[in-house]
């Protein structure tokens, strides 16, 4: 991500500092939810292989959550990003209109 030359007006800012940084966390948020959900798939896989497994069954369990959790974050990430930009629009709407894709 660049960073914006000097002072910053408001265009620079959208560009630079809102959408690329919004952009990138849910990059990587989305790329971590792949990531878990791939690691359930195989325990489940296994565990019903496995059926007694208790140590599995706690494994499978605990990456269950943090996917639950990465889910979440997502959720968290769309509500910061909203009130990002609604705080942006009110400070800067005289001066920029971003485009439409936000």
């Amino acid at each position: 991500m660049a960073a914006p030359s000097g002072s910053v007006n408001c265009e620079e800012f959208a560009e630079f500092q809102l959408m690329e940084a919004h952009a990138s966390r849910d990059r990587v948020i989305k790329n971590c939810i792949a990531q878990t959900s791939a690691v359930v798939k195989h325990l489940r896989e296994v565990r019903e292989k496995n059926l007694d497994d208790l140590t599995l069954l706690k494994q499978l369990r605990k990456e269950q959550t943090k996917l639950k959790w990465m889910q979440s974050e997502l959720n968290v990430e769309e509500v910061v990003n909203d009130r990002s930009w609604k705080v942006f629009n009110e400070r800067c709407r005289i001066h920029f209109k971003p485009p439409k894709n936000e």
